[in-house]
């Protein structure tokens, strides 16, 4: 019989598969990439710890424990050449596409010629199979081809970069090689802050979904997840952005209620501008946006490009040439 390794993107994906007897070892990626940073040239075991830095200082994980988890990850993921067949599982959603890239393009660099990589490629989330319907999936494994590995490591590596050109540049060069990336690729530029009042679409989603008259927090975290055709995001890292509005009074907690107040609807409305309000420090991939680094994604033009904020006129300017790099 033949040895199999699955690689799954998280450990509630790998607890369905052995309740539905799939035979062979497991392995969970468990890292969220579309939040935190992910910067071009290091090696899997100096991103992985970056990234449990991350984790530990945004208080989503304790840093020991974390560590201990990537590095057993990555361990197995180092021995694949002692399994005969590694099978990756990986749904349409930006987490799993996000993850899907980076462990293509590590394979692109380090496969084992005696192991047959494939891949199950689903549309719809695995939680939703029976657990006779996830057996059955693996009669439409597929056998990865150079193709999808070199797209891959192509876009994890435009991911990785220091601006969102090369991601961008995505959206009009062939990807069907892997077909969900795409419309993944377009998701993560949606978490720039927007030109029209600086929020990210899922900070915007959220203020919108309170302004709807949604107040309890988990309640606000359903509404706001019907806007997404591909729902992603995970309820840990959404509270932060709720944490935020409340810090900066664009919503105010009465008891465990959460109510939109007018600064928040101005903001909701481009009549004040987030990044006017809070300092932007974050990353998005390899890229560190700040206030002097302000990428903005325009949801009427569908572009990315670098701009600057002119407190005279109130707006926000285009950085010429920015579109360029």
């Amino acid at each position: 019989m033949n040895k199999i390794l699955h690689i799954v993107s998280g450990t509630t994906v790998t607890d369905v598969m052995k309740q539905a007897k799939l035979s062979g070892d497991f392995l969970a990626w468990d890292d969220f990439l579309h939040e935190g940073p992910a910067p071009k040239a290091f090696s899997l075991q100096q991103l992985s710890k970056i990234r449990a830095y991350f984790m530990d200082k945004q208080g989503y994980s304790q840093l020991d424990e974390i560590f201990k988890k990537f590095e057993e990850r990555n361990t197995l993921l180092e021995r694949h050449q002692e399994y005969d067949k590694v099978i990756l599982w990986f749904e349409q959603d930006l987490y799993d596409q996000l993850q899907l890239l980076q462990v293509l393009s590590w394979f692109k660099e380090h496969l084992s010629q005696n192991v047959t990589l494939s891949l199950i490629l689903t549309d719809k989330y695995f939680k939703g199979y029976s657990f006779h319907e996830l057996r059955q999936l693996l009669l439409y494994e597929q056998a990865i081809q150079q193709e999808q590995l070199g797209l891959a490591q192509k876009a994890w590596s435009a991911f990785c970069a220091p601006t969102p050109m090369a991601w961008f540049r995505l959206l009009s060069e062939p990807t069907s090689a892997l077909p969900f990336l795409k419309a993944s690729v377009k998701r993560l530029l949606e978490e720039y802050p927007n030109t029209k009042n600086g929020l990210s679409r899922t900070a915007h989603q959220a203020l919108l979904s309170i302004s709807h008259g949604k107040t309890e927090p988990k309640e606000i975290f359903i509404h706001s997840q019907k806007y997404e055709d591909k729902q992603f995001m995970a309820d840990v890292i959404f509270w932060k952005i709720l944490d935020d509005f409340i810090e900066y009074k664009l919503i105010i907690k009465k008891s465990n209620n959460l109510y939109i107040t007018d600064l928040g609807k101005d903001v909701l409305n481009g009549k004040k501008n987030w990044i006017t309000i809070k300092n932007i420090d974050y990353w998005i991939g390899g890229v560190h946006l700040s206030d002097d680094n302000l990428w903005c994604w325009n949801i009427k033009e569908k572009t990315i490009r670098k701009y600057y904020y002119s407190t005279a006129l109130s707006t926000l300017i285009p950085i010429k040439n920015s579109i360029k790099k």
